[in-house]
């Protein structure tokens, strides 16, 4: 009783980055931040008018609330990955191919609109260059953004910073300009424009205008895609970095929505669409405060737009190493070890997508009508998946917090869910295009995995971790009567495999893997630094457990024990499963607890001894006592 009380209180050190929380908002306000450039002349063009900031208010409370289960998802995933990791140990690995497949057409719209948008807002500064103010100059972009990703040249969170700031300075500039010129007075007049005008506000329109508003907080996820580079413990840095994007979005966006809206000169313009906030600053803080608006804007959302190529291309490559995707897309070139298939899958899309809107007058409003599908799927998976591991929880521990917490999550979900409908139907191009995009991942990802099952099968093992699903939670309720420790060394896994087979005949069978050495590298930012995933032995070793097992003992799953983790962790994943039976090589013994045992036979399987440990009855009943 003591060891397993012992067992809970036992801290798993996950080493942490080296970004703090002021970096940490940095790198994602310089996703989200970017969209106050672009998202209300795209609303206002779309209809909504002078009603904007309303609907963008609405979305701001469940924005928060996202927030907040954002910052919890990004603790209790510290190897990142976002909806992929989530959703994969939530519910299951496929759950994570359509939850990456979801992200992979949000990073397309991004990509595609912040080039366009940052371009735009440079032909504010340069209105002579006339290709700066096309189709031809965001192409340009993002050819460009695509050579250096292939070259190797990363950003640092540094300069993050510093792009982010510049921006966010820029930003409450406007606000403090128009706060001084219009006065109280003015900014009273401001909000009661919100009630003026059309489109009138029924109940379609309201739930219409909550769904497209949406688009004013895209970016959200990269929080999640940070876990790796934070700095522990992850759980204090996550939350005060999102209260830190809370605050200064809370501040600008509903406010530059509004001025944006009421305030420039028709903000309907095409040629206006994506100048709005620097045609503010210009009409109340002069030409230089435009000039610095437009080009600390474009520089901002130029840098958006490489983010979202890193996310994306970073997310085929967990894709691919899930066994969903061709082994082709992880190759990486000799010139600059750089994966330059991924990359060039990332940004390929984002061009075709610029070239295609450029054919319409109103581009920007274009991208912004096909944002809804990937983002608010992206939204709802994370948010569900959370839900489900909290009342795993819940059904362990059902206090008053856990009861309320729980609730108001399954609200936030709701209320995304019900942007997303909205969108299925009010945005028919966007289901188009999102849907036909997730349905081809969907196809290839599950003829991949079908191909690779009958020649290296995909193995998804439960990981080892004190956050998530637990070893606990997962073998309470489908107890495993054999664990079969599989070692290291090639011929005394094939040999320990056989055993366990043999002895897991008519029964459950574990096969556990302690991962080998790892990369001590911290990997990019965006990566998904999941242990398993580059661990490729344990792949390896997995995947031939799998192939000789699957038709013999119908009843079978897998562990993955991390190798940062200490020893005495593999005595704590015994405990948990609490085999009848275990089947070990004879070095590997060591690694279990003391236990009773009623015998133990070796065995001699092709020139290899083999440990088959049968536990001791009354250690069993006190074990579940």
């Amino acid at each position: 009783m003591g060891s397993r009380a012992a067992a809970r209180r036992r801290h798993i050190k996950i080493r942490g980055g080296h970004l703090g929380p002021l970096l940490c908002w940095a790198v994602v306000f310089a996703d989200i931040g970017t969209s106050i450039y672009y998202v209300p002349g795209i609303l206002s063009a779309s209809g909504f008018n002078k009603r904007s900031t309303l609907f963008v208010l609405m979305t701001l409370v469940v924005f928060i609330l996202l927030s907040i289960k954002y910052a919890e998802v990004t603790w209790r995933n510290p190897e990142g990955g976002g909806v992929v990791t989530i959703s994969s140990k939530a519910l299951h690995p496929f759950a994570g191919l359509v939850g990456g497949l979801f992200i992979i057409v949000d990073y397309y719209l991004t990509a595609a609109i912040s080039a366009f948008s940052g371009i735009n807002y440079l032909a504010v500064v340069a209105p002579q260059v006339a290709f700066l103010n096309a189709v031809p100059g965001t192409l340009i972009a993002l050819a460009g953004l695509a050579l250096l990703n292939i070259i190797g040249i990363r950003e640092s969170a540094v300069v993050s910073f510093v792009a982010a700031s510049l921006a966010g300075i820029g930003q409450l500039l406007v606000v403090i300009m128009v706060v001084v010129q219009v006065g109280a007075a003015g900014i009273i007049h401001s909000f009661a424009a919100i009630g003026q005008g059309s489109p009138a506000l029924t109940p379609i329109v309201l739930v219409t205008g909550f769904g497209a508003a949406f688009l004013a907080f895209s970016g959200l996820e990269s929080v999640a895609q940070l876990a790796p580079a934070m700095r522990a413990p992850r759980s204090k840095v996550a939350y005060r970095t999102m209260a830190l994007v809370i605050i200064t979005i809370g501040l600008t966006s509903p406010l530059l929505t509004l001025w944006q809206t009421t305030l420039v000169p028709d903000p309907n313009n095409p040629g206006h669409v994506n100048q709005l906030l620097s045609l503010l600053g210009g009409e109340y803080g002069g030409a230089a405060l435009s000039t610095y608006v437009a080009v600390s804007g474009s520089v901002l959302l130029i840098f958006a737009s490489n983010t979202a190529i890193i996310g994306g291309y970073h997310v085929f490559l967990a894709l691919t190493r899930m066994g969903f995707l061709p082994r082709i897309v992880e190759r990486y070139n000799s010139w600059r070890r750089t994966p330059h298939v991924a990359i060039l899958a990332t940004v390929a899309l984002p061009v075709g997508l610029v070239y295609v809107a450029g054919q319409s007058p109103v581009a920007a409003v274009f991208l912004g009508d096909l944002y809804a599908f990937g983002l608010l799927g992206a939204f709802i998976l994370t948010s569900f998946s959370l839900d489900v591991i909290r009342w795993r929880e819940l059904r362990q521990s059902a206090t008053l917090r856990r009861q309320v917490v729980f609730a108001i999550g399954v609200l936030t979900t709701l209320l995304v869910l019900l942007g997303w409908s909205v969108n299925l139907v009010a945005k028919p191009y966007a289901t188009i295009f999102g849907g036909g995009l997730t349905l081809l991942g969907v196809v290839v990802g599950l003829a991949t995995y079908r191909y690779n099952r009958s020649r290296r099968p995909a193995v998804f093992p439960v990981p080892y971790s004190a956050t998530g699903r637990t070893i606990e939670d997962v073998f309470r309720r489908r107890p495993a009567e054999v664990l079969v420790l599989l070692p290291h060394a090639p011929a005394q896994a094939e040999a320990v495999i056989e055993e366990g087979i043999r002895a897991a005949a008519g029964k459950s069978v574990v096969f556990l893997y302690r991962g080998g050495r790892e990369h001590s590298d911290a990997g990019d930012l965006w990566e998904v630094n999941d242990p398993y995933l580059r661990d490729y032995h344990a792949q390896d070793a997995l995947a031939r457990a799998e192939s000789l097992a699957r038709n013999k003992v119908p009843d079978r799953r897998y562990v993955y024990v991390p190798r940062r983790l200490q020893r005495e962790v593999l005595a704590d994943v015994w405990r948990a499963i609490h085999p009848r039976e275990t089947v070990a090589s004879e070095e590997d013994h060591e690694l279990l607890p003391p236990i009773a045992l009623e015998r133990v036979r070796r065995h001699q399987v092709n020139g290899q001894v083999v440990l088959h440990m049968v536990t001791g009855r009354h250690l069993r009943a006190a074990a579940g006592a």
